[in-house]
């Protein structure tokens, strides 16, 4: 658990991958992987994802969870098949309860003030803010006050262009989507897209190219 919270602290990013298909898994692992992007989240909206959380739980350099994890029985799939940590939409009482037996972390979904108490309160390691872009860094900043020492992770809207904001305002990491991982390029396996976008991504986190964690690297043994 500490170790995935230390890669996300060092790289500051989780990628969230939603496609129709994936052709590749491990080539896609690769591509953000050689953008500088380690921490990976293959929902459950993708069909077969637990075909691809198999084939690429093991590539070296990459952190991989499972997102959108709505049962208990999805969520002991998922580790089953090499999940380091879990991610839901929102609050899921069955997905944490399976994440604490199985040891791994999970990350529920929460947006209120009282949401993210109940997230706490059900075991979440740091808790999924969505949909953040609507109400944009200003409100993680408050969501600080009340809780200074939760890690909040802002998810949906998030952009090479804002994420920088979101940081300065408290998130423990961002969840780049779309914008690194366009479903299309996903599908086409266009995977030097891919790793130009997560490499855009990541300079924007880290302007003066500086990282806690060389790129390619853990920052423990998985």
């Amino acid at each position: 658990m500490d170790n995935v919270l230390e890669t996300l602290r060092a790289d500051r990013a989780l990628t969230v991958v939603r496609a129709e298909t994936i052709p590749d898994a491990v080539d896609l692992c690769h591509a953000l992987a050689e953008g500088g992007l380690r921490t990976v989240e293959l929902t459950f909206t993708t069909p077969g994802v637990l075909d691809h959380l198999a084939s690429a739980a093991a590539v070296p350099g990459v952190l991989l969870g499972a997102g959108t994890v709505m049962t208990g029985e999805q969520a002991k799939a998922a580790v089953d098949a090499g999940a380091k940590f879990l991610v839901t939409p929102g609050l899921r009482p069955a997905v944490a309860e399976a994440a604490a037996g199985a040891g791994v972390p999970v990350f529920l979904g929460a947006f209120t003030p009282t949401e993210v108490a109940q997230a706490l309160d059900l075991g979440s390691a740091a808790v999924k803010i969505f949909p953040a872009g609507r109400l944009g860094p200003g409100y993680l900043k408050d969501l600080r006050g009340p809780y200074p020492g939760v890690g909040l992770l802002p998810s949906g809207g998030i952009s090479a262009e804002n994420a920088s904001a979101f940081l300065d305002a408290g998130a423990l990491a961002v969840c780049a989507g779309t914008s690194v991982v366009p479903p299309a390029a996903v599908v086409a396996g266009n995977w030097s897209e891919i790793t130009a976008r997560a490499r855009a991504f990541a300079a924007a986190l880290n302007p003066s190219g500086e990282s806690d964690v060389p790129p390619g690297s853990m920052s423990s043994e998985r």
